[in-house]
């Protein structure tokens, strides 16, 4: 159920964003999934999109990806109108998406997933080192195939094969769903060193202490609308507005 009058919690947009959605819609079948979003994600920072179960935010980013087509609005990434794209020339103009669903190629190996996910040639053994660093047990499994993995290896992989390039913008859907804590804390620290390389992240998380330390800033959704936006700093220090907009307190998902 939508609360209009949380509309009128909305920070000023970014300076400098770099995506941003206008009264965008999405129609699923005979559903009406997004019923104008207004998103705007800073360019260079970790955007968190927050809400209730159905309320919008995986088919936000699918819509984003072009996995599913926006009906109504306009979606700019980077100065282009992204919404009448493919999703291959999306992926091509630097966007990446992790889905929730743990998306890998089960018959090949960690390798052979890896090497597909790099557009431009080769692996660069850096920068595979580098992800390594944060997942160890991608080298590990290195030889064998994903689909043997455990599920919060699989994550590993699907999230490995999102940053095996640079990218502009992350879009990643609810990466710590079913982690251990230690891999929850290598995550963490791998997104903050993506950050760190200006990479845009948009996360949609239930994790709340998570995003709380990670997000710079926040949006929220209800019913198929963004309707509340602002700094992450500010929501996670007010209870009652995030009572008011969740129905519940960060502190109490820690």
């Amino acid at each position: 159920m939508a609360h209009p009058n949380l509309r009128d919690v909305n920070a000023a947009p970014a300076a400098d964003p770099i995506l941003t959605l206008s009264g965008v819609h999405t129609h699923i079948g005979q559903y009406h999934i997004l019923q104008g979003v207004d998103l705007v994600v800073p360019r260079g920072g970790l955007a968190v999109l927050l809400g209730r179960n159905g309320a919008g935010k995986t088919t936000t980013l699918r819509t984003i990806m072009g996995l599913w087509k926006a009906s109504r609005g306009s979606i700019m990434f980077d100065g282009r109108d992204i919404s009448k794209m493919t999703t291959p020339d999306i992926a091509r103009a630097g966007i990446a998406y992790v889905p929730e669903s743990m998306a890998v190629f089960s018959e090949l190996t960690v390798r052979e997933n890896l090497y597909l996910a790099a557009r431009t040639g080769p692996l660069d053994a850096a920068r595979v080192d580098w992800i390594c660093g944060f997942f160890p047990a991608l080298k590990r499994f290195w030889n064998y195939p994903a689909g043997n993995l455990s599920g919060g290896q699989k994550q590993m992989v699907a999230i490995a094969r999102a940053i095996v390039e640079p990218r502009q913008l992350l879009l990643v859907d609810e990466p710590t769903k079913g982690l251990a804590p230690a891999i929850v804390q290598s995550l963490m620290a791998a997104f903050r060193e993506l950050k760190d390389t200006r990479t845009t992240i948009l996360l949609v998380e239930q994790n709340f202490n998570f995003v709380r330390s990670l997000g710079d800033s926040v949006s929220v959704m209800d019913d198929g609308r963004v309707v509340h936006a602002g700094l992450m700093h500010d929501l996670a220090g007010d209870e009652a507005l995030q009572q008011r907009l969740l129905g519940l307190s960060l502190d109490s998902h820690q």
